[in-house]
């Protein structure tokens, strides 16, 4: 996404006057000062007392309390693609804003002296003194931070109503707070001097926030909490942590409580206005096949492109296809011969070549029908899910489909999958996928998080899917007995390839 917004800063209120102009040219500027009626100005006025003197003792809080604030910060660099747009809000010194690599960095505090620091600092950031319930900064930003300030904000849903002004399509909002479980003993360490004194603060669990991103358009793409212990040595206390942040009960109370959430509603602009199609095929001797998908393949948005990956076939499939493509120059259809091996090598190849906005995968064994493309279609441009999965394993399958050790697996990966990646996934080797172009070139860039691992291609995108917090959803289509060749999967080996995807995804998202 590429940024567009301005702001200004009213320069009675703080030196750091700025204005951004957007790419489409310069636009009037306009700020309320003018506070919401009926909120309380003495909350306000103690709000902002705090805010001065926590932004004085800022460094020294973070180095008293190292090993949390390195996990909280590096836990949203976890989410935040350098070179991104982002809009930090209750942003202090800028430590956290600067940490994130953006292209284009907006911080927005209440504290002038603080922003003064903030300045001096990191001068390739913007730094902009006001209210953030106020928001005075219009147009889109990739990313939006709230990091330990919702608990300050007089009307806390408003605060998030606010946010439709930044957010575009594929704007991420990532919110963080404390856990209020661990309320008793952060009110121990502040008698004791282990922790500055806070105002009293909002009581908000994670599912309240999650409820408040909901009444104000936003959709929770992931939430939780994490860091069960915030204190004491990295090398010690950063092992126990992943581990304990993964036990069921335990990561419950961890100190940290974050949603991530993206915009919703049926205001919010198209991500591309009349979306164009790239099928991916690959085919590995299926040539009895390729006929009926070309002729069934129903038309996707403004423009389909179907792109064939042939791999290494003996049964004429490559010969097939251009036969097929010379007949109907009517269509958008190409041939491209794969260089390595594997299925997941045949995608990569697709998608590298691939001209649409929308990315799907079909195979080419038509054991899933391109009549169900439809479905995955609607589900990603309606924005019900920005990676949208197939589920073989709801309707009654045809005989002979999918033999019952496969059926028992997939069931069982399915489990293990969804414990992995926090996300309902009942169906891991499904191979019909769609997602946005866009998306899948963030995945490609992310790869090495993960490394060139996966023969199926299938958790290439999952992971980095989830990896990305990308809205994944399911949808059910009627699995079919082949009616030409023989499959390509090998049970007992590649359910060992299954195993130690296994353990890569847990490695690499639950213990993280």
């Amino acid at each position: 996404m590429r940024a567009r917004f301005w702001l200004t800063l009213p320069p009675r209120r703080t030196p750091y006057y700025s204005r951004l102009v957007s790419d489409q040219g310069p636009a009037e500027p306009t700020v309320s000062t003018a506070w919401a009626g009926g909120l309380d100005e003495r909350a306000r006025r103690v709000v902002r007392s705090h805010v001065d003197r926590s932004g004085a003792q800022g460094a020294g809080a973070r180095v008293r309390c190292r090993y949390y604030y390195d996990d909280l910060y590096g836990f949203i660099r976890s989410q935040v693609a350098p070179g991104a747009a982002v809009l930090d809000l209750g942003c202090g010194d800028g430590t956290l804003l600067a940490s994130l690599q953006p292209s284009v960095g907006v911080g927005v505090d209440l504290s002038e002296a603080t922003l003064a620091r903030a300045h001096a600092r990191h001068p390739d950031l913007r730094f902009v003194c006001a209210d953030i319930e106020q928001l005075p900064v219009s147009g889109t930003f990739d990313y939006v931070i709230a990091s330990n300030v919702v608990g300050y904000v007089i009307d806390v849903l408003e605060f998030f109503r606010n946010l439709a002004h930044v957010v575009g399509p594929s704007t991420r909002v990532i919110v963080a707070y404390y856990n209020f479980a661990w309320e008793p003993f952060l009110r121990l360490a502040e008698r004791t001097g282990l922790k500055s004194r806070e105002p009293l603060q909002n009581w908000l669990s994670r599912l309240d926030l999650a409820n408040l991103v909901e009444l104000a358009d936003l959709e929770p793409v992931t939430s939780g909490y994490r860091t069960p212990l915030p204190v004491g040595p990295a090398w010690l206390t950063a092992p126990l942590n992943t581990m304990l942040s993964a036990l069921p009960l335990v990561r419950r109370l961890g100190l940290i409580s974050y949603v991530t959430a993206r915009p919703r509603g049926p205001n919010l602009a198209p991500r591309v206005p009349d979306p164009t199609c790239s099928v991916i095929v690959p085919a590995r001797n299926e040539h009895g096949n390729i006929r009926g998908i070309v002729e069934r393949l129903p038309r996707l948005g403004r423009h389909t492109e179907t792109i064939f990956v042939e791999g290494h076939s003996t049964d004429g499939t490559a010969e097939e296809i251009q036969r097929v493509i010379d007949e109907r120059p009517d269509l958008d259809l190409k041939l491209f011969r794969q260089q390595g091996v594997g299925k997941g090598d045949a995608v990569r190849k697709g998608f590298e070549m691939a001209s649409g906005d929308v990315l799907m995968i079909l195979d080419a064994d038509m054991t899933v029908a391109p009549e169900e493309l439809p479905k995955f279609w609607s589900a990603l441009v309606e924005e019900k899910g920005e990676f949208v999965n197939g589920s073989r394993l709801v309707y009654p399958m045809e005989q002979g489909a999918m033999r019952l050790a496969n059926l028992a697996g997939n069931k069982l990966f399915g489990l293990i999958f969804s414990w992995i990646l926090d996300e309902r996934v009942t169906d891991t080797l499904c191979g019909t996928k769609a997602l946005w172009a866009s998306d899948y070139r963030r995945i490609a860039e992310n790869r090495r998080t993960f490394g060139d691992f996966d023969p199926f291609g299938d958790f290439d995108l999952l992971f980095g899917a989830a990896n990305l917090e990308l809205k994944i959803r399911e949808v059910p289509v009627r699995y079919r007995e082949r009616t030409y060749g023989a499959t390509n999967i090998d049970r007992w080996r590649h359910g060992l390839l299954l195993a130690r995807m296994a353990i890569i995804g847990a490695r690499k998202l639950r213990f993280r």
